[in-house]
């Protein structure tokens, strides 16, 4: 009977030491798990965080070329033609020749009414 006693507690120490060892390696394997998971939640945020700044900016960039060509279009409605431009130098200069204004204002006028064509 003893051997057979002992043959049960080999046994029982041999499944104690390889339930250990499965244990052991499942919670090795679970930390591992648990450590890969926060690296690549890490490099996820870091992408995300990269590809929101480069739509800000991208954002910001679209906003600055609306904003101009918004201005362009509105400067090119507010400015005269160029028969109105003409049109507006020839009554300067009618204002000129009947004495209402100088000869130095029309001059002045007339080159910001050209400089606009």
């Amino acid at each position: 009977m003893k051997n057979a006693d002992k043959a049960i507690q080999d046994g029982i120490k041999k499944a104690d030491e390889a339930l250990d060892a499965g244990i052991e390696k499942g919670a090795l394997t679970a930390s591992q798990a648990k450590l890969e998971a926060t690296k690549l939640k890490k490099q996820a945020t870091l992408e995300a965080t990269k590809l929101q700044q480069q739509a800000m900016k991208e954002t910001t960039k679209l906003k600055k070329q609306s904003s101009k060509q918004i201005k362009a279009k509105i400067d090119a409605a507010k400015s005269p033609s160029k028969q109105e431009t003409i049109k507006l130098i020839e009554k300067l200069n009618r204002l000129k020749k009947q004495g209402i204004i100088t000869e130095k204002e029309f001059q002045l006028k007339k080159k910001q009414l050209l400089a606009k064509i």
